[in-house]
């Protein structure tokens, strides 16, 4: 089995942690080591590291290879420039498709947390041994809803069709994006939908023939970068045939258009987080809505519910009477805003481009 972790978003909604030259996916969130570094560690034993693969920005190729030595240069797939998931996905599938056309591959993510880590390598080899027997099929990973969020995919199941090794799967009934707060409401409490984390195990054979059906145009582009692999004009052409990719999520571009008849969904609770922006990741980390969460040289008195991280070891943060606050403090910027008012920050950023903030970014 191969796994390969996709690694090339910019993530402002973590800014100003997160910047285009060092983002999310590499910079220390959790603990002492990258969310990347994490994902792959969480692959361990069952993977070596001759099996793991990570689809990045050609730009971070070496800073990927600093963080992960141990990952052979090869198994580091640089895109030229970024398009989406949509186009990153079918490279990925058709450079792994050169050698292990039909060998089960999980898609992962770089910047998630999973606290069960046991219970998701259980998954992981009980979804393998599926599509080892079904090379035509998806196995979507779900995580079991911990409340309504309008902030996230759900997946909609239908009844248990198989059981391996303790673990059940469910028929699939199709995707719901981000739905109102309603809606999300009606969801969580139907337990009929999980949350879809973009995790999958399929074979890349099968997922090309998907984009062959469903995206014949990132298909056909992809096609014409693979027959000029191993040319002496390679990445001239790679980056020319690139350029021309639409900018498609892989949600939009295949997977809604997926028959239901090709998927099987498991649903677990492997404490998953997305920690793609502060509010997620307060959530993550606290274990109760009132706890500070702390990073650095940070000490607050009377104060609830604060996420506040400190990058700078010679600064001390003092905070008092401080409640429902974000705090993130580098060399060059200092955030200070309201959790409720992270959705702000992404705009915030691209407002600075043009500016003489744009040296921020």
């Amino acid at each position: 089995m191969k796994a390969i972790i996709f690694a090339g978003g910019v993530g402002t909604r973590l800014w100003p942690l997160s910047r285009k030259k060092s983002p999310k996916q590499f910079e220390k969130i959790i603990g002492d080591k990258s969310t990347l570094q994490l994902a792959v560690e969480r692959l361990s034993p069952e993977f070596d590291a001759k099996d793991i693969y990570i689809s990045t920005g050609a730009d971070y190729a070496d800073l990927v290879h600093s963080q992960l030595p141990h990952i052979p240069r090869k198994n580091i797939i640089g895109e030229p420039e970024k398009k989406d998931v949509g186009p990153a996905v079918c490279y990925a599938m058709s450079y792994l498709a050169r050698e292990f056309p039909d060998e089960p591959v999980i898609i992962l993510w770089s910047d998630h947390l999973v606290r069960n880590e046991k219970k998701f390598r259980e998954i992981v080899q009980a979804a393998n041994e599926v599509i080892q027997r079904e090379r035509n099929k998806i196995v979507f990973i779900g995580q079991k809803a911990r409340f309504a969020s309008e902030n996230l995919g759900w997946i909609a199941t239908g009844g248990e069709v198989k059981h391996v090794n303790g673990i059940s799967l469910f028929s699939f009934s199709g995707f719901k994006y981000k739905p109102d707060k309603k809606k999300a409401e009606e969801y969580f409490e139907s337990k009929k939908y999980c949350w879809n984390l973009g995790y999958f195990v399929s074979t890349p054979q099968f997922v090309l023939d998907l984009f062959k059906n469903y995206a014949p145009n990132i298909y056909q582009l992809v096609e014409k970068i693979s027959a000029a692999y191993g040319s002496k004009n390679f990445t001239s052409l790679f980056a020319t045939y690139y350029r021309q990719m639409p900018k498609i999520n892989f949600d939009n571009a295949v997977l809604e258009q997926l028959d239901k008849e090709s998927a099987y969904v498991v649903v677990e609770d492997i404490g998953w987080s997305d920690v793609g922006a502060w509010e997620a990741l307060k959530e993550a980390l606290e274990k109760k809505r009132e706890d500070n969460i702390i990073k650095g040289n940070v000490l607050l008195d009377a104060s609830s519910d604060n996420l506040v991280y400190n990058y700078e070891e010679k600064k001390l943060i003092v905070g008092i009477d401080l409640e429902d606050l974000l705090v993130v403090n580098t060399s060059d910027v200092i955030l200070v805003s309201k959790k409720t008012s992270v959705a702000k920050i992404k705009k915030l950023v691209e407002s600075f481009q043009g500016t003489g903030n744009e040296r921020l970014t």
